[in-house]
């Protein structure tokens, strides 16, 4: 919300413009006044609408003088435009709506008829009529709201009295249909102090909560961002996801945007009105989504579209109906070599949404329940479709995700690309199913890890070992053909396929792996397909491997020297830690034709052997993955040309060497003290 509007009120000459704002001022009609008043600024404790702003500079005008004019228009937030009769009514399609167009200016107009003698007290009874049925409409927000004397009209509004009407059907309606700018009009009466308050609140109104962007008089309906935001807030409120919004739910939503409660017997009436209207929409099961978008059209139609933005913006919209940044995209700081996880609390949240989605609780989440998940979002995040989901995780027999595959698919996101999951936990209503408050955000959903340190040894750098994390990301580089691609699928339970088919683009999958102990941990592997060489030369992307998974066909003897090669072209992956495979063992192990053989060459760089491993086998498979994150988490033991500590040496010199010199020294003391005692003894 602004902090200061500026109100330029404008007008023919003579129709009482600094009279009304003398009659706002003094609270009663001054007859002598200056031709122009000068600017006055009004505190918010001028108005006791909680809408206000900060404060309100009026801006008086004089039309003769249009440089001055325009100058004041171009820097004004609303427009108070007054006229006082018809001659002055004509003007302001003849000419001030089309002078407004011409300066390009895009401003809120609200359209004043300064009566020249007031007819109220003549219609008291009316107005009292009109009272009663307009609180009988009005419940939405638990309390009593007095009738306003004024009109805000469209092609809806009625009224019992015939001047009002006339007032209504040929002056107001025909202004509302055919200039979009207009955003209110209203009757007021400078002599009589009447309604001068309610013009000067609903010009503030026009800035603080616009209907332009809400309602369309000329269809006389919502527009689509504004259907579309609410059906979102609808979304969320439906925590049972049963298309209604209960007793209850309709309750936390009153609390959450007006802080009050309401009646039962209120909420009773505005169901039954609802069902008047469209019948169906309101009943024992609560409000429909229909009937929910229904009572808030009718609320634009009475002028009431306060409450429409006090609901959008307790879900965190702005003016132009999109979710606030702050809301999608927290300021997070990730110091460098650190990574972003899920916390306990994201986990936690993710989890209750697909046990809520899914419905027929057979353990996975179809098409349809994707897409109804996924409603009050973009659509599932770009990022999702590149690794083509649900390919890249775990999935049920018949093809959908799983609640293991589902998170693995989360815990990848945010290792790769936390903002993509802050902004979806936005989406999600993160922040208001928590019900958090002091400036809360979706980074409470996250944890971000300590930062990964190097250390140095005999002029060797290596990474220091990591105890924090519990994801890692592990690239799959190796020969075509060599069998990548299946032990990707293997890691994701699926079966064995003859069909061969080259990797082109970069193949991701993800899923979690127990470690002796029973601790769990989430293992990304990527095959790099026709990008491999682009990403082992960029220092950025080694940045987030954590271990490189160098692997060759041993049936293959042509294989292990694309091995010897990437080490040999691609420096940077020495400062990895780095794990070597031999797949498709379970045919024929064959000699490799390479500059070295597999053992000699992973001994010269002080490295395991290669493990032996197939796409069928079960446990080898099984020990692979547990190897791979061991080593993620303490990259000493696997980093090429790094000489291992003198362990064995160590060893032996702290139980031995100190064990048997403890031994010696007693020894020595007991002889020299037998020795002392004999030559006592002999003395005596």
């Amino acid at each position: 919300m602004m902090d200061t509007i500026r109100v330029v009120i404008c007008g023919d000459e003579g129709v009482g413009k600094s009279s009304i704002l003398t009659s706002l001022i003094k609270d009663k009609f001054v007859p002598n006044i200056q031709h122009v008043i000068p600017p006055i600024t009004i505190p918010r404790d001028f108005s006791s609408s909680t809408y206000s702003p900060k404060s309100t500079i009026l801006i008086d005008t004089l039309s003769s003088d249009v440089s001055l004019l325009q100058s004041e228009i171009r820097h004004a937030d609303v427009i108070w435009l007054v006229y006082s009769d018809h001659y002055t009514y004509e003007r302001i399609s003849l000419y001030w709506i089309p002078m407004f167009r011409s300066m390009g200016v895009n401003l809120p107009v609200v359209i004043c008829n300064n009566m020249m003698k007031t007819d109220t007290d003549d219609h008291e009874s009316e107005l009292q009529q009109q009272q009663q049925q307009f609180q009988q409409h009005n419940m939405f927000e638990g309390r009593d709201v007095s009738f306003p004397d004024y009109y805000l009209l469209n092609n809806n509004s009625s009224s019992d009295v015939e001047d009002l009407e006339n007032v209504i059907n040929d002056e107001f309606v025909p202004l509302l249909k055919e200039f979009k700018e207009i955003e209110a009009c209203i009757r007021c009466c400078a002599k009589d102090n009447h309604n001068v308050n309610q013009a000067f609140y609903l010009c503030q109104r026009a800035v603080s909560h616009p209907i332009a962007p809400l309602y369309d008089y000329k269809d006389s309906s919502l527009k689509p961002l504004a259907v579309a935001a609410l059906n979102r807030i609808f979304y969320l409120c439906d925590r049972d996801q049963d298309g209604f919004l209960s007793d209850d739910e309709f309750m936390q939503l009153q609390q959450k945007c007006f802080h009050k409660s309401m009646d039962v017997n209120e909420l009773e009436d505005l169901k039954q009105t609802l069902n008047a209207s469209i019948p169906g929409s309101a009943g024992t099961r609560g409000i429909s989504n229909e009937g929910y978008l229904a009572l808030n059209k009718f609320y634009a139609e009475m002028g009431r579209h306060e409450t429409i933005w006090g609901i959008l913006r307790a879900f965190h919209y702005t003016d132009s109906l999109s979710i606030d940044e702050k809301i999608l995209h927290p300021k997070i700081d990730v110091p460098p070599n650190s990574s972003v996880e899920l916390s306990p609390k994201g986990y936690k949240f993710l989890v209750d949404l697909f046990v809520l989605f899914d419905k027929d609780n057979d353990g996975g989440l179809s098409d349809d329940e994707l897409y109804k998940l996924f409603f009050p979002t973009p659509g599932i995040p770009k990022s999702w479709q590149e690794t083509n989901f649900p390919r890249s995780v775990v999935c049920n027999e018949v093809g959908y995700v799983t609640l293991q595959g589902w998170l693995a698919q989360w815990a990848m996101t945010t290792y790769l690309d936390h903002r993509t999951t802050l902004e979806y936990l936005g989406y999600f209503g993160y922040v208001d199913k928590l019900n958090s408050k002091n400036g809360s955000s979706a980074i409470s959903g996250l944890h971000v890890t300590r930062t990964r340190k190097t250390r140095k040894r005999n002029g060797k750098l290596f990474r220091a070992p990591v105890m924090d994390r519990t994801v890692f990301n592990c690239f799959i580089v190796g020969a075509s053909g060599c069998g990548k691609t299946s032990l990707l699928e293997s890691f994701l339970g699926r079966r064995y396929s003859e069909h061969y088919s080259p990797t082109i683009q970069p193949n991701v999958v993800v899923n979690s792996v127990e470690l002796p102990g029973g601790k769990q941990c989430y293992l990304i592997l990527e095959e790099l397909g026709e990008l491999e060489g682009a990403i082992l030369e960029n220092q950025a992307k080694l940045e987030t491997c954590d271990v490189l998974c160098l692997a060759y066909d041993s049936s293959d003897p042509e294989s292990f020297q694309r091995l010897i090669d990437l080490m040999n072209n691609y420096p940077g992956v020495h400062d990895l830690p780095v794990v070597f495979v031999a797949l498709k063992a379970d045919l024929d192990r064959q000699q490799q034709r390479s500059d070295q053989q597999p053992e000699p060459f992973t001994k010269q760089m002080y490295l395991q052997p290669p493990m032996h491993i197939s796409s069928g086998w079960g446990p080898s498979l099984s020990e692979l993955l547990s190897h791979l994150v061991n080593s993620a988490c303490n990259p000493r033991v696997c980093t090429p040309g790094l000489e291992p500590e003198p362990e064995e040496a160590e060893s032996f010199v702290n139980p031995f060497t100190i064990g048997y010199g403890a031994l010696g020294f007693m020894v020595i003391v007991s002889m020299w003290y037998l020795r002392g005692y004999a030559i006592g003894h002999r003395a005596s």
